[in-house]
C-alpha cells in the first residue's frame, strides 16, 4: 500500500508593539476603551465590521487576500481585562474559491491605558495548505511573502491607533464633556500622531 505524503502547511506570523503617549486627558482612556464598538470601528475598517452581539463581531479581512483568491472572514471577541482591551479571533472562514484547505488564523491584540497614554501588543499568525497552483514556488518564499502581508496588516492597525483612534478619542472627549474643557486637547495632541504610528 503506497504511503501518502502529508504536505506540511504554510505557516507565517507577525507581531507589533505600540507605545503612544497622550499628553492631556489620559485619565479618561479607561472609560473610552469601554466603548467597545466605537473603539473597534476606529481600530479596524468599520465598513468591514458587523456586530453580532455584545463583545462579538464579524470582520472581513480585505487586506489579507490569500493567494489573491480568498478573503478571510474572522469572528472576533473583544472584552476588557482591567484597563486593557483584549481582542481575539475565535474562528475564521474563507470566502472565495475552495482551493485552500486547513486555513487557520489566530489573532490576539491588547491595548492598555496607562497614566501616560496607550500601550499595545498584537500577534497575528496564519497557517494554510499550499494550493496546487503554487506547488512550484518554494515554501519559504511563500511564507516570507505571507509574513510581509501580516506585518503590513499590523502596521496598518498601528497607524490607525496613532491617527484614527486618537482622532476618535478627541471626538469622544468633546462629546462627553459638557463644559468644553477638552477643546484645547486636540491642539496639544497633534504632534503625538506621528510618534505613535
Amino acid at each position: 500500500m503506497p504511503r501518502q505524503v502529508k504536505t506540511m502547511p504554510l505557516a507565517f506570523e507577525a507581531s507589533q508593539k505600540l507605545d503612544l503617549p497622550v499628553r492631556t486627558g489620559a485619565e479618561r482612556l479607561p472609560t473610552y476603551l469601554l466603548e467597545e464598538e466605537r473603539v473597534l470601528g476606529a481600530l479596524l475598517d468599520a465598513k468591514q465590521l458587523t456586530r453580532l452581539q455584545s463583545g462579538r463581531y464579524r470582520y472581513v479581512v480585505t487586506s489579507l487576500q490569500v493567494f489573491q483568491l480568498l478573503k478571510p472572514v474572522v469572528s472576533l471577541q473583544i472584552h476588557m481585562e482591567g484597563d486593557t482591551l483584549v481582542m481575539q479571533a475565535l474562528d475564521c472562514e474563507l470566502e472565495g474559491l475552495g482551493i485552500v484547505d486547513d486555513f487557520a488564523l489566530n489573532l490576539e491584540a491588547r491595548l492598555t491605558s496607562t497614566p501616560d497614554g496607550l500601550q499595545g501588543h498584537a500577534h497575528l499568525s496564519v497557517s494554510v495548505s499550499q494550493p496546487s497552483l503554487l506547488k512550484l514556488i518554494p515554501k519559504r518564499v511563500l511564507e516570507s511573502t505571507g509574513e510581509s502581508i501580516l506585518s503590513g496588516i499590523l502596521i496598518g492597525i498601528k497607524a490607525r491607533v496613532g491617527q484614527q483612534l486618537i482622532d476618535d478619542y478627541r471626538s469622544w472627549c468633546r462629546e462627553t464633556d459638557g463644559n468644553g474643557s477638552t477643546e484645547q486637547t486636540p491642539q496639544e495632541r497633534v504632534p503625538m500622531q506621528g510618534r505613535g504610528a
